[in-house]
């Protein structure tokens, strides 16, 4: 989503950090480039004109003049000051009644039925017994799609004939769910193709008989500076406590993310990533940040492996490698743990400075070369898994034939599958790995 951003904001950091000290022109000049990419990024205007404020008037000062590497220092400071701008964490509040409630209000297509899926899912995952309301009356279809979805993840889904006022709905909603034993009970109520005053009507009249801790909006990040509108237009009726921001992972240029918090002083939660419904990510604005300036999110990257990685394949694997047993049968199974993480491009992106060679290298070409891998692994015999040393030319030529590959191909495999296994052995002398923990120290 920010790729574009990314960019614009690495060529001019590199500029900064190749010289030595820095003028007021030299800063002028940065964030003259900086302005331009962030209003490039459909960023609004004022929140643009208040973050360049902020950056210049501790850019020009003794904060940079005084340090020894004054681009870094610059930087530094544009980094923080984008976080000032994100704003804080802002947890789901969950205190309060039993059961608690949290109404998901939007705009038609925004995504709101299926964020209220994946809502049910990530609180499930914590431990929770939410239900599911399907209280959009106005549109029948979005009360099979919320029965659909619950059938797809196992959870529990209150509907009632759409005849049924939608506040009196959820107010009997609430009943089922205390004796359901639900403690979270989330209200997917209708949208409309514009705010108007009857769909203000129906939100009031639920909030006023429902109570929610929590009203979260809804909002579709591809649609820019009009997400915006939607949050300040809903926010003055409802009094939103936060916001969903949908389709994190399109082409939106980002600019609906880096203003909403700034422009309507109403937090983001939650970013939905993908289509899938474990797509949906705790908002954490430090590593939004990092990821807008090229800075990588190991901690999203490890909390993904957590939930999707098998722990015992893993610590297998990796024992394995280390005391020089790994084969290539042991490679395939990693292979198929790290596809779980989802597009190669994108967890490189995760990864700090991993950025500029996930651009060199397309990701058609990173999936095309992990297929081959496979496909090669797959042609072989177990026995050649487990011991690759016994290859001769007709085995080769053989795997070649069978994974639709070169007799090339499967020699780089297995040329670099013995750097991969010599490089861990040489790991197990601690001076070794001490000197790989240095070397990589440098790149923090």
């Amino acid at each position: 989503m920010f790729e574009s951003l990314q960019d614009r904001l690495q060529g001019v950091f590199d500029q900064l950090t190749r010289r030595g000290r820095l003028s007021e022109a030299d800063v002028d000049k940065a964030l003259r480039e900086v302005r331009l990419a962030l209003l490039e990024a459909d960023v609004n205007f004022k929140v643009v004109k208040e973050f360049i404020g902020r950056v210049r008037e501790r850019a020009v000062g003794a904060e940079v003049a005084r340090t020894i590497t004054p681009g870094q220092q610059v930087i530094k400071i544009v980094h923080e000051e984008l976080l000032t701008t994100l704003g804080d964490s802002a947890p789901l509040n969950l205190g309060g009644g039993s059961p608690h409630l949290i109404m998901l209000v939007g705009l038609q297509g925004s995504g709101k039925t299926t964020a209220a899926a994946k809502l049910a899912l990530h609180l499930r995952k914590s431990k929770h017994s939410p239900l599911l309301v399907a209280a959009d009356t106005r549109r029948p279809a979005a009360i099979e799609q919320l029965k659909v979805l619950g059938r797809e993840l196992a959870m529990p889904v209150y509907a009632e004939d759409p005849s049924v006022p939608p506040p009196q709905i959820c107010a009997n909603a609430i009943k089922a769910a205390k004796s359901g034993a639900h403690n979270i009970v989330i209200l997917d109520t209708a949208g409309r193709l514009q705010i108007d005053q009857a769909l203000m009507e129906e939100l009031s009249q639920i909030k006023a008989k429902t109570n929610p801790q929590e009203i979260l909006l809804v909002a579709d990040a591809m649609t820019g500076q009009e997400a915006v509108r939607v949050a300040e237009g809903f926010h003055q009726q409802v009094r939103l406590t936060g916001l969903i921001l949908t389709k994190i992972d399109g082409d939106a240029r980002g600019g609906a993310a880096i203003s909403i918090r700034s422009v309507t002083g109403v937090p983001i939660k939650f970013l939905g990533t993908g289509e899938k419904s474990g797509d949906l990510e705790v908002f954490h604005p430090d590593r939004l940040a990092s990821r807008i300036l090229g800075m990588g999110d190991v901690l999203s990257l490890i909390e993904r492996a957590e939930e999707v990685i098998d722990e015992d394949v893993a610590e297998r694997g990796a024992k394995k490698l280390l005391e020089g047993n790994f084969t290539l049968e042991d490679f395939l199974e990693q292979l198929q743990q790290v596809k779980k993480l989802g597009p190669l491009n994108k967890v490189m992106d995760l990864i700090p400075g991993m950025g500029e060679l996930t651009k060199a290298i397309p990701q058609e070409d990173m999936e095309k070369q992990l297929k081959r891998t496979q496909a090669i692994i797959n042609s072989m015999t177990t026995q050649e898994r487990r011991n690759a040393k016994i290859f001769n030319g007709s085995r080769k030529k053989r795997v070649a034939s069978g994974s639709g590959t070169t007799v090339q191909e499967v020699n780089q495999l297995l040329t670099q599958f013995r750097q991969m296994k010599k490089m861990m052995q040489q790991l197990r002398n601690p001076r070794a790995r001490q000197n790989l923990m240095n070397m990589l120290g440098g790149f923090r």
